[in-house]
This record gives C-alpha cells, structure tokens and sequence, in this order.
C-alpha cells in the first residue's frame, strides 16, 4: 500500500473515532484560554493590603472563609486548595463545590466570594469530569491520535504541494 493512501486511510478514520472527544477537548480549551478575560469563567484576583509578609495566621484566614456560608467550608476536608498571591496581598480558599473566597492575607478581610467555573472547565477538558479512567484511556489516546493526524495531513500537504509545484515549473 502506497504512503499516501495508509496515510489518507489513517486520516478518514482517526478522524471518525476522535470527532466526539476532539470538539469536547476544543471547546472547553478555548473557554479556558480566556478564563482570565471573563469573569464568568474565573473570578479576578482582587488585591488587599500588600506587605512584606502576611500578618494574618492561616487559622484567622480559614475561620474567615468558613464563615462565608455559601462556600460550605466546615473542615479542611471541604477545601480543593487554598493558593497565595503574595503579590497582591490575598489569599483563595477554593471549596469542592466550586465557590472561591478571597481574602486579604493582612486583615482576613473578605474581598471576593464568587462561583469559580474554570477547574470544572478543566477537568471537562482532560476527561476526568466524565469518569477518572477516561482521562488516560480516551482523552489521551484521542491527543495521540491528533498528533498522528497532524503528522500525516502535514506529510500530504508537502507532497501535494510539491507536485503542484513540480507541474508548475514544467
């Protein structure tokens, strides 16, 4: 069999078995490339007092956050993260029911309580979100699978050009 037509054969059909995955993959990548323009996707960091080191204790941070009770943080279990923009004074307590607390990292104060949409966005993305076993055994498979369709579409871009130019120069 000729290169050219295993490598058409590989695009008809690879194409057919990642279509579903590949909008999925596609169309939640684009919302989180522009997760930071909308606020909709990922709240904005707010900023607090900026300082050289934080003066609040991570006990008068969380007591703070638990007590924002749409967040439902009542044990430490109730958190997916809490990350630390030391650059702009605040700190995230991220809950498993997707709500965001931002506080001011000096005074505890609340700054922000907002529905965070980005990590469902990506866990969406990676498959994970559908079941734990698909994000390595058909997220994974269908990035390969793409890879291989770029490798083979450019392969026959190049040779199909090549004759076209070869004509040309006859």
């Amino acid at each position: 069999m000729k290169m050219n037509v295993l490598f058409r054969k590989i695009h008809y059909w690879g194409s057919i078995i990642i279509a579903i995955p590949i909008v999925i993959m596609i169309g939640s990548g684009l919302f989180l490339q522009v997760k930071k323009e909308f606020d909709w996707i990922q709240p904005p960091t707010q900023r607090g007092i900026n300082a050289e080191v934080p003066t609040a204790t991570i006990k008068q941070l969380y007591d703070a956050a638990k007590a924002v009770a749409i967040a439902e943080i009542t044990t430490w279990e109730d958190l997916d993260r809490v990350d630390m923009k030391t650059d702009k004074g605040v700190v995230k307590f991220i809950s498993k029911n997707r709500w965001e607390v931002q506080l001011d990292a000096n005074t505890s104060e609340v700054l922000s309580v907002s529905y965070r949409r980005s990590d469902l966005l990506e866990t969406i993305h990676d498959g994970s979100w559908f079941a734990g076993w698909m994000k390595l055994w058909v997220f994974l498979p269908v990035g390969i699978i793409l890879f291989f369709l770029w490798i083979t579409g450019l392969y026959l871009f190049i040779i199909t050009e090549s004759k076209k130019w070869k004509k040309r120069r006859k």
